[in-house]
């Protein structure tokens, strides 16, 4: 069983916090919550279920404290889409496990329970007849590795990744731009697991912003909202959702979505051309199977984080028009 209460409210846009029940990385029970944005007065029988990134929670598709126009969520409900964005495992309201068991099967499964949830109504009502699971950065392996495990949604949104990293610029950006939880002033309350970690203050401008293409409001709003990730999880998600591609186990249509000045996955250092949408779909098809009808697109000037740049409505449009035109959404 679900429970809901009552989120901020927006024209065009009906939202809840929702909380459904999933399995625990070493059995029992955990909880994920989320909330859940639909049209003002309307019930679509299609949703996207969206997965944050790494030392990221939902906030990331509808972020407190900014302008409306950069919610993904609320944008996609005043143009009659739903959506259902997750705190995963260890983030935001829903349970946090020791860090060390929370590896990519495990989140896999509990975005594969969610969906089952969707699918038979156990979130606000309404079962969902096509589901599309939405990714952004390690939130895309994780995407990856449950549709290519499971099967079990009608396609698939990856943003914030390509399979050849930069890793240099990972590197560095791990051993100068993260720190255990328990030494954030912001986030030490999490408690003293040593394998969580989020981002030392100020780094997020300059690992997930091309920050000519942002505004501060934003990125400070960012640095509110962070959240913390399991080390070991994303080491695992780097290698089995990325590196070694899940993907290639993928039958339904995927979109994948970009910013061009990515520095975490664009450019010389990651040998990746994502200048433009073609050279990227030549450089990452062989990746998926023909049943995955790949799709890219690339967003012009915009960083890591991509749905968080000014012109972030030019990506929501392009996923809309695909969702439109692949899966009748």
């Amino acid at each position: 069983m679900s429970s809901l209460t009552p989120a901020a409210h927006a024209a065009g846009a009906d939202c809840t916090i929702t909380t459904v029940p999933v399995s625990g990385p070493l059995g029992g029970t955990a909880t994920i919550s989320g909330q859940l944005c639909t049209p003002a007065g309307a019930n679509p029988r299609s949703i996207q279920l969206l997965v944050h990134g790494g030392t990221y929670n939902r906030a990331y598709w509808d972020l407190p404290g900014v302008p409306e126009s950069y919610s993904y969520q609320r944008n996609m409900a005043r143009e009659g889409r739903a959506t259902f964005a997750v705190d995963r495992l260890g983030a935001g309201a829903s349970s946090h496990p020791a860090s060390l068991p929370l590896l990519i099967s495990a989140e896999a499964r509990s975005m594969h329970e969610v969906v089952q949830h969707l699918r038979a109504g156990r979130v606000g009502g309404t079962a969902y007849e096509k589901v599309v699971i939405v990714g952004h950065s390690v939130g895309s392996g994780i995407v990856a590795a449950e549709a290519a495990t499971y099967r079990d949604v009608d396609g698939v949104v990856l943003s914030g990744m390509t399979h050849l990293p930069a890793v240099p610029v990972l590197a560095l950006g791990a051993a100068l731009g993260l720190q255990p939880v328990f030494l954030d002033d912001l986030l030490a309350r999490l408690g003293s697991d040593p394998l969580y970690f989020t981002t030392r203050p100020g780094a997020r401008s300059a690992l997930f912003y091309a920050m000519d293409a942002a505004d501060q409001l934003v990125v400070d709003a960012d640095e509110l909202t962070k959240d913390q990730v399991s080390v070991p999880g994303m080491g695992t998600v780097a290698v089995f959702g990325i590196v070694l591609p899940s993907t290639h186990g993928i039958d339904v249509p995927v979109f994948q979505a970009v910013g061009s000045r990515d520095a975490l996955f664009c450019g010389l250092l990651a040998l990746r051309d994502c200048s433009n949408a073609a050279s990227l779909r030549a450089q990452e098809a062989l990746y998926y199977r023909p049943q995955a009808q790949l799709r890219t697109y690339v967003l012009p000037g915009a960083g890591h984080s991509l749905a968080l740049h000014r012109n972030a409505e030019d990506y929501r449009d392009a996923t809309r028009s695909w969702l439109s035109s692949t899966l009748g959404m």
